[in-house]
C-alpha cells in the first residue's frame, strides 16, 4: 500500500474518500463558491482545492464518474487524466457537456475519481526492426468487430 498526501486548500471542505471497502478510485469534489453552468459542449476547469505528494513510483488518474457520464452526459475531456508524482499544483478536473442539456455542477458536487497506481518508466532502445506479429500495422477494426 501506498500514501497519499493531501493538503487541502482554503476552497476545500473534503477529503477524497473511498466510498466503499472495495472502491478502486475516491470521489473528488468540486471546491467552487458558485454553481457552474455547462452548455451542451462547453468546457470548463474545475478546482478541487487539493493539492497532493505521491510516493515515487506512482501516479493520480483522474477519472470521469460514471453517474455524471451516463445520466448527464458529463465526463473529461481528456478521458482520463494524469497527475504526475512531481506535480504540486491545485487538482483541477477539465470537464465537458457533451449532452443536449444545460448541466450545473455545483459547489461541493463529487465531479470525478482519482486512482493511485503504480508507474514504470521504460528504457528507450531504438531499432531498425520491431518482431513481427501476426496482426502487423493493422489498425482500428482490423480485428473484426
Amino acid at each position: 500500500m501506498t500514501t497519499l498526501k493531501i493538503k487541502r486548500l482554503s476552497n476545500n471542505r473534503f477529503v477524497p474518500e473511498y466510498k466503499t471497502e472495495g472502491a478502486a478510485g475516491m470521489d473528488l469534489c468540486a471546491a467552487i463558491s458558485e454553481p457552474v453552468t455547462l452548455r451542451p459542449l462547453e468546457r470548463a476547469l474545475i478546482p478541487t482545492g487539493l493539492t497532493i505528494e505521491l510516493e515515487h513510483g506512482y501516479e493520480a488518474q483522474i477519472r470521469p464518474r460514471s453517474g455524471l457520464s451516463i445520466k448527464h452526459g458529463i465526463t473529461l475531456i481528456n478521458c482520463v487524466g494524469t497527475i504526475d508524482e512531481d506535480y504540486r499544483g491545485e487538482v483541477c478536473i477539465p470537464v465537458v457537456n457533451l449532452s443536449n442539456e444545460t448541466y450545473t455542477i455545483q459547489p461541493d458536487e463529487r465531479v470525478a475519481q482519482m486512482i493511485i497506481a503504480k508507474v514504470e518508466q521504460a528504457d528507450i532502445e531504438v531499432v531498425a526492426e520491431l518482431t513481427a506479429t501476426g496482426r502487423g500495422a493493422g489498425g482500428f477494426g482490423s480485428t473484426g468487430k
